[in-house]
């Protein structure tokens, strides 16, 4: 199979705990962002505000996904992410742990209001 077009495809290509993690994460987005839309962006599903701008991606790994915010909104969040490895805008949530949905959905709500107040587009 080749990249995947859709963001179903990109999930339907990983298995047990992959799977759960990713579809936990794109349901808390769907609930948090109804406006913003699917889109696969280099290979991985994003989501995107209805002014084109990406808000954030997701990425599964062997025994992690990555959701990928604009650097701003993580360190944001530094205080609240100390049990979690972190990149430049990246959370690691690893296979087999509960999902940190209230922390996701004030990432979230964050990320949304500084493009939308401050005018921060993606990286």
């Amino acid at each position: 199979m080749g990249k995947p077009q859709t963001v179903d495809e990109y999930i339907g290509g990983f298995a047990g705990q992959g799977r759960e993690l990713l579809e936990q994460v794109r349901a808390l987005v769907l609930d948090a962002v109804p406006a913003a839309s699917e889109a696969i962006k280099w290979g991985h599903p994003a989501w995107v505000h209805p002014s084109g701008t990406i808000l954030f991606m997701v990425s599964g790994h062997t025994k992690h996904a990555n959701v990928v915010f604009t650097p701003s909104t993580r360190e944001a969040f530094d205080a609240d992410l100390a049990d979690f490895a972190t990149g430049k805008g990246s959370v690691k949530l690893p296979y087999g742990r509960p999902v940190p949905g209230d922390l996701l959905r004030r990432m979230m709500a964050f990320r949304v209001r500084e493009h939308e107040d401050d005018g921060v587009l993606w990286m």
